[in-house]
């Protein structure tokens, strides 16, 4: 196993889930990604829960060029309908990032793309949480282990305005959805610092939702409990 080391040491398991950062400008866009390192992040994915331990994922990794130019024209084209449509709902620095990863999709030499197997044609009706919480912790489990080894990804939704285009693209059967396209490629660097969260007094609730502003002081907190 070939786990990466940060600055020399080890990542702990509470630098590694504070520090694993969407990564975009920082892809390593010319260097290859042994497929291996793929597989090691994948079979720690599988080790993540699925209701009734059904496991209705699987995993579609897109590193031929062709097929990447194809995935990628979508994500791009997607992109620029949502975003520069609307260039002031979204930070400065948010769209600077996420449009060089637009404009060089096609150029991260690996797309990793989970998908969730349903039971029938069309997703359900009513709250889904179950459903994709059978999927989205492995995703989150795949992404701690690229930073593990050096990797970097981003979560990104946005080629979802154009799935069925995509799902063709990857020829997928009409029961499986798409959930994410993850792009991976070797980070330039590795030191990512935690970024900026909103305080957790102000998103806490105990026992019950009891502020309009949407928290509750530190006073209240489980702390003067």
């Amino acid at each position: 196993m070939s786990v990466n080391y940060d600055g020399g040491h080890m990542l702990a398991p509470d630098q590694l889930l504070t520090t694993t950062r969407a990564v975009r400008n920082r892809l390593d866009l010319s260097r290859p990604v042994d497929s291996s390192l793929i597989e090691e992040c994948l079979r720690i994915a599988l080790q993540a829960p699925s209701r009734a331990n059904v496991q209705p994922w699987h995993w579609i990794v897109v590193t031929d060029p062709r097929q990447r130019a194809a995935v990628g024209s979508w994500y791009t084209r997607a992109w620029r309908e949502r975003f520069e449509a609307n260039p002031d709902r979204y930070p400065a620095a948010a769209i600077r990032s996420a449009r060089h990863l637009a404009d060089h999709i096609a150029d991260v030499p690996v797309l990793v793309i989970p998908c969730l197997e349903l039971e029938a044609l069309e997703l359900p009706t009513g709250n889904q949480a179950s459903l994709w919480g059978s999927l989205l912790p492995a995703v989150w489990s795949y992404m701690l282990a690229a930073r593990a080894r050096g990797l970097g990804t981003a979560w990104t939704t946005v080629h979802l305005a154009y799935e069925r285009e995509v799902s063709a693209v990857l020829d997928l059967p009409g029961h499986i959805r798409q959930a994410a396209l993850i792009p991976t490629a070797h980070a330039i660097g590795t030191a990512f610092r935690p970024a900026r969260r909103r305080p957790l007094e102000t998103v806490l609730h105990l026992d019950r939702w009891s502020r309009s502003d949407g928290g509750r002081t530190e006073q209240e907190g489980l702390s003067a409990r």
